[in-house]
């Protein structure tokens, strides 16, 4: 086994361990309740805040607002779409499927089951596309912004649905989702000019 096999195996032992210790109250009450909380980070609650932002701007006649909007809703099917992409060629247990029974497993794959969709994070890559969207157009907002999206995937841990690397991948695709998009935008505008 190479070096760099090694260290890949012995980073994944220590994130399950970090992982499984973080949740080792997942099914109590608290944890249940953030588990709710960190629901507004799915699909549907960051789609219905990104079009809202949109139609509010347009009907308000508001420039920058309708343009965070977009950009919101741009940054957000992208990063899902490429999450999807990654998520469909990597099966990996769930933390909560591991407690429940399920064998543990990191291989490539196409399993649709919800126990083997845990890499990477579609919370954490939709919540840090948005916020880091909504912050372009409004900066003073970067540091609650990053507050809550991080929030958003950090909470994913200890109530067992991700493990730390999961979250961490996901960020990065929320990241680089929202700079595509940006650059994109910032070419049509340039282009306008």
């Amino acid at each position: 086994m190479t070096k760099v096999k090694k260290a890949a195996r012995r980073l994944e032992k220590a994130d399950r361990e970090i992982t499984h210790k973080a949740a080792s109250k997942h099914d109590t009450p608290p944890m249940r309740m953030a588990a709710n909380v960190g629901e507004l980070a799915d699909q549907p609650p960051l789609i219905a805040l990104s079009a809202a932002t949109l139609a509010i701007g347009l009907i308000l006649r508001h420039r920058s607002v309708a343009g965070a909007g977009a950009r919101m809703l741009a940054s957000h099917l992208l990063a899902t779409a490429a999450k999807e992409v990654v998520k469909r060629s990597i099966d990996r247990t769930r933390p909560h499927s591991v407690k429940k029974g399920h064998d543990y497993k990191l291989e490539p794959g196409d399993d649709r089951s919800h126990h083997y969709s845990s890499f990477p994070s579609g919370h954490t890559a939709g919540a840090v596309a948005v916020a880091r969207a909504a912050a372009r157009v409004w900066p003073d907002g970067t540091p609650v912004l990053s507050l809550v999206a991080a929030g958003a995937g950090a909470i994913q841990v200890p109530i067992a649905k991700h493990y730390v690397s999961d979250v961490v991948a996901g960020a990065v695709i929320g990241l680089a989702s929202e700079w595509l998009v940006d650059a994109v935008v910032r070419t049509a505008m340039r282009d306008d000019a």
